[in-house]
């Protein structure tokens, strides 16, 4: 995540979004009988927003705040939602809504800025990216947006199969089919067979088989749509992947991670549990460059932190969840202005370049509960 997914919130980053700020974290449940649990405890942060905000900022009116909140509150179809937290945030003039797919700890916040952690959280290992679904003679296309999968919508120009895509070059003739006999129900279905043409040489079909790789290669490559420069991984056979990483030219295309099974007869169940593996792979691979920072310079005190972020000299900033209280209807001001702290020292990392990260103790860098890696 080179950006820290600050695209996802950078709206908040702009001028033309005017404080103060009340932020809401909140877990929520999926089950309709649990929508009334939630509502109350948005209420209940609601009236301890309210009490601090009429503290801190005695010369704004409230009244636009609670109109809104209000609002929310009364509307149960946004309660029932299919997502475990959310943080909400209000100006005076503008509601933001963030769904998140990690647990959280309830609290408001109240601020010249906009309360980040829990976005940053969920947003942390969030990876947008392109599922290649390969066959030996066909594809598809899903697009793989934080936690939710959806299948690409192909033009008809598309190589979405060897035959229309190949034509008069197929060098096998009409392709014919024969059992291949496998009891393996991931290699069922089209992956189940051997290709047999015309004249059926082994050289032939490899040919077509190669040729057809280079085609979709060549359309990946050229024409497209990838406006966001979305890396491509793949969802196919052992053997249907080797071929395709030999002729691969697309930049965009990453070997690794994969997922080793064939597509033929997925599911979009199936294509999901893919993309959440390779979702934990990538993760992990994130946790081991996470760990390699520590040969860097860093910082692991706040009163060294916060100097630091503020001239623009941290590049990573670790937070990990040990430094929050779990429940926050009654914090302390000493809670509050730590709190306040540690989100304002993220946004100034964010702002001036730098990745936030808010992990649980055991993930984070020689579980430290607070790291800042130096730029210098």
């Amino acid at each position: 995540m080179s950006d820290n997914g600050k695209t996802r919130f950078n709206e908040l980053f702009s001028d033309k979004i005017q404080g103060p700020f009340v932020t809401f974290v909140l877990n929520v449940h999926v089950a309709h009988q649990d929508v009334n649990k939630d509502i109350l405890a948005f209420k209940n942060l609601g009236k301890s927003a309210k009490a601090r905000f009429e503290k801190r900022f005695s010369d704004f009116d409230w009244a636009p705040f609670q109109e809104k909140i209000d609002t929310l509150e009364a509307d149960a179809a946004f309660w029932r939602n299919n997502t475990k937290s959310l943080t909400i945030i209000f100006t005076k003039d503008q509601t933001f809504i963030y769904k998140q797919n990690v647990p959280v700890d309830n609290q408001y916040y109240v601020g010249k800025k906009p309360y980040l952690l829990g976005i940053i959280k969920d947003n942390q290992f969030a990876h947008n990216y392109y599922l290649l679904a390969l066959n030996r003679d066909s594809l598809s296309i899903y697009l793989v947006n934080n936690h939710e999968v959806s299948a690409v919508e192909l033009p008809k120009t598309a190589p979405t199969d060897m035959v229309s895509t190949l034509g008069d070059e197929l060098t096998g003739g009409n392709l014919n089919y024969s059992s291949r006999g496998s009891a393996s129900a991931a290699n069922s279905g089209k992956e189940g067979v051997i290709y047999h043409g015309v004249n059926p040489k082994d050289e032939e079909v490899e040919i077509d088989w190669t040729n057809y790789y280079q085609a979709i290669d060549a359309y990946l490559k050229d024409a497209f749509d990838n406006p966001n420069k979305l890396p491509i991984y793949l969802y196919a056979l052992p053997e249907n992947q080797t071929i395709f990483k030999k002729v691969a030219k697309n930049p965009y295309f990453k070997a690794s991670p994969s997922v080793s099974l064939s597509p033929a007869q997925a599911s979009i169940k199936d294509i999901k549990a893919g993309a959440k593996k390779i979702n934990q792979e990538l993760e992990n691979q994130q946790t081991q460059n996470n760990n390699q920072l520590l040969d860097k310079k860093f910082l692991d005190q706040m009163v060294d932190i916060v100097p630091a972020a503020a001239e623009g000299r941290l590049s990573h900033f670790f937070i990990s969840t040990s430094n929050f209280v779990n429940e926050t209807n009654k914090m302390t001001s000493k809670e509050f202005d730590y709190r306040k702290l540690l989100n304002n020292t993220a946004y100034q990392v964010i702002e001036t370049g730098g990745n936030v990260f808010v992990l649980d103790q055991p993930s984070s860098p020689d579980e430290k509960s607070l790291l800042g890696i130096l730029r210098y």
